[in-house]
């Protein structure tokens, strides 16, 4: 069975970190790539070891612009 999962990566440092949206899962990499590499590895991982594991519906992700002072 295949299931599409939302990542969530933002950049610290040199790393990218990758944060799955409906798990608790996060991991990271020094490329964007690597990072979402590890986090499906990270995620197989947890699925296979929690019996019944809570997944959260994809919340709704969206951008919106403010005024900048600068």
């Amino acid at each position: 069975m295949t299931r599409t999962l939302t990542a969530a990566v933002h950049r610290e440092d040199d790393w990218f970190v990758a944060r799955c949206l409906e798990l608790d899962v996060a991991s990271q990499g020094e490329s964007l790539d690597e990072a979402l590499t590890n986090l499906r590895e990270a995620v197989e991982l947890y699925l296979e070891q929690v019996a019944q594991p809570q997944i959260e519906a994809t919340p709704f992700v969206t951008a919106f612009q403010i005024a900048s002072a600068a």
